[in-house]
């Protein structure tokens, strides 16, 4: 615990020091290939349609869960 303070400040050092080494990267490169548009909508759609269809199959199975346990 009496190193506290020193470690605290390499840490508070390196990631300002990586801080502002990403910044000169991306004024370097302002293109980076970040995701587009179309992609997002994509994969919101995606996981939405998978979570609709997990809901669906909770709600038929809470609902038949008295007729399935006799089998």
């Amino acid at each position: 615990m009496k190193h506290t303070a020193e470690h605290t400040y390499r840490v508070a050092h390196w990631l300002t020091t990586r801080l502002e080494e990403s910044l000169k990267e991306a004024s370097r490169q302002p293109d980076r290939g970040d995701i587009s548009t179309t992609t997002v909508i994509i994969w919101v759609a995606a996981v939405t349609g998978a979570v609709l269809i997990a809901g669906t199959i909770a709600i038929v199975i809470a609902k038949y869960n008295g007729v399935l346990s006799g089998l």
